[in-house]
């Protein structure tokens, strides 16, 4: 099998000839062709060469376009940081939401206008010309909430949900105006599916209800949209405690990407039994331990996904968030080399 055909099979909760495999590595391929962290996060060419130099090098199954989580706050004028050897963030000194009045002022706007939404659109394009029809891209989003967070900071928009949860929810909402055109624009590269990271549908962050009242409408129109234009939606979330239900009923996705078991399961394999039918499962080994602890403690995290979630399809082994950026490749390796050797399934 090929990638595509790997991960295809796997979408369909059926058997492929082994479980498919991406380390999520993003900035790390930086290295790859000898750039600088700026320069990868912002140049469109750079950026896709990285990416299509770790799918040659690795034989990884599938691109996932994680660049970092302020490609589209962008839209909305917010300043930002480039870090010479980290993911670029916001300026909170100087955010565009300095006080829960200033939520009013967060409109619709032209995506087109944004440098770094149109720079991920290139990317895209530049991935699916190079590398679609062998591995699938799937592009990386931040839902609206986690969007507006980078205009305010989470911490003082989560207290100003408290305290005008109107005003921030409609904040959102003009958001995902912007985002639905975004998103459209990227299934019209002819990526395979789209990654809403829905951050905040976490317990680590807020409660299940407030969750569904704040984003889980405005996330269901999103995943409609890229339906509508013919590709899958996917969910990534890294939180403690994530809600797959309400986030399955809103959304619907074919996957899921998370390094923790969800609110309702005990352990990885509860998961796959309750969930296992309804989702493809992708994950959960913890990046953090690329860089500390053993060779074979790393090793052994990946036999236990594979133990817990493989059987029957449904599975892709993954880091349960992006492998870190200045982290050496060889674990990514060993991942790699034991989703070929002991994640067959006709071994």
């Amino acid at each position: 099998m090929n990638s595509i055909e790997r991960v295809m099979t796997a979408l369909s909760h059926k058997e492929p000839d082994r479980v498919p495999v991406y380390p999520i590595m993003c900035g790390i391929t930086r290295k790859l062709i000898d750039v600088d962290y700026p320069t990868w996060s912002t140049d469109a060419k750079a950026c896709a060469d990285a990416f299509i130099k770790s799918a040659e090098e690795f034989d990884i199954d599938c691109i996932v376009t994680l660049i970092d989580l302020s490609v589209e706050c962008d839209a909305w004028g917010q300043k930002l940081i480039y870090p010479e050897s980290e993911a670029a963030h916001p300026d909170y000194s100087d955010s565009v939401v300095k006080s829960i009045d200033d939520y009013k002022s967060i409109k619709k706007v032209d995506y087109r206008n944004s440098e770094r939404m149109m720079m991920h659109i290139d990317v895209c394009k530049r991935l699916v010309a190079e590398k679609g029809k062998e591995k699938p891209i799937v592009a990386f989003v931040f839902g609206p909430l986690g969007v507006l967070s980078m205009l305010r900071n989470q911490q003082e928009m989560y207290m100003d949900i408290y305290d005008d949860p109107d005003a921030v929810h409609d904040a959102a909402r003009e958001i995902n105006e912007t985002l639905k055109d975004y998103v459209a624009a990227i299934c019209k590269t002819g990526v395979s599916a789209v990654m809403f990271d829905t951050l905040f549908a976490s317990g680590s962050i807020m409660s299940k209800d407030m969750w569904n009242e704040m984003e889980g409408d405005l996330v269901e129109e999103l995943a409609q949209v890229v339906r509508d234009n013919n590709c899958a939606v996917m969910i990534h979330n890294c939180g403690q405690k994530i809600y797959f239900d309400v986030q399955i009923e809103r959304m619907k996705p074919c996957a899921i990407s998370f390094l923790f078991p969800p609110d309702d399961c005990a352990d990885f394999a509860e998961a796959k039994a309750k969930y296992g039918n309804k989702v493809t499962l992708i994950g959960c080994v913890t990046p953090a331990s690329a860089v500390i602890g053993t060779d074979e403690e790393w090793d052994k995290q990946c036999y236990d996904q594979i133990d817990a979630m493989a059987k029957g399809g449904g599975f892709m082994l993954a880091t349960g968030c992006e492998y870190p950026a200045n982290a050496s490749f060889d674990r990514a390796k060993r991942m790699i080399e034991i989703a070929k050797t002991y994640g067959r399934y006709d071994k």
